[in-house]
């Protein structure tokens, strides 16, 4: 089944190619309805067209954005960057240093946290390390996790 239902249908005064529901349009961008909803309350995509029965409706342009969407958050992007780096997209003409700074920005803040994460690795190690095996009551890592008395 394909995502895509009806060439070219009018609603309202938007032409929408190859319309898309709610679900088709979580379907093929791998991202839940609700999200999906989300993401139109935050401004991050605009309200659809209605059908005459009340369903949203989206268009290629819709499906194209919430793809964008969606890879920027899984390389882990805020969505005020998103919002920003959407913003920019927008503006097909302007110089690139913005998206360079926020996407540096973005890549500090990654390496930040693997340090972060190392730091976590290596004391998670030292503390196994300690383990000589025995009862719970003499447990090493239980005693090192436990509050100082």
């Amino acid at each position: 089944m394909t995502a895509y239902m009806h060439p070219l249908v009018a609603i309202g005064s938007r032409a929408v190619i190859e319309k898309l529901t709610i679900g088709k349009l979580a379907e093929a961008t791998g991202t839940k309805v609700e999200t999906i909803r989300w993401y139109e309350k935050a401004g991050l995509i605009a309200p659809p067209a209605r059908t005459s029965g009340n369903y949203r409706v989206y268009a290629r342009d819709d499906l194209a954005r919430l793809s964008f969407i969606r890879r920027a958050r899984d390389l882990g992007f805020s969505l005020d960057q998103v919002r920003a780096l959407l913003d920019l997209a927008g503006q097909r003409e302007r110089d690139c240093g913005t998206v360079d700074l926020i996407a540096g920005e973005h890549l500090a803040e990654v390496d930040r946290k693997l340090a972060d994460l190392s730091a976590l690795r290596r004391e998670l190690a030292r503390l196994i390390s300690t383990c000589e095996g025995g009862t719970v009551a003499e447990c090493r890592i239980l005693e090192a996790l436990a509050p100082a008395a």
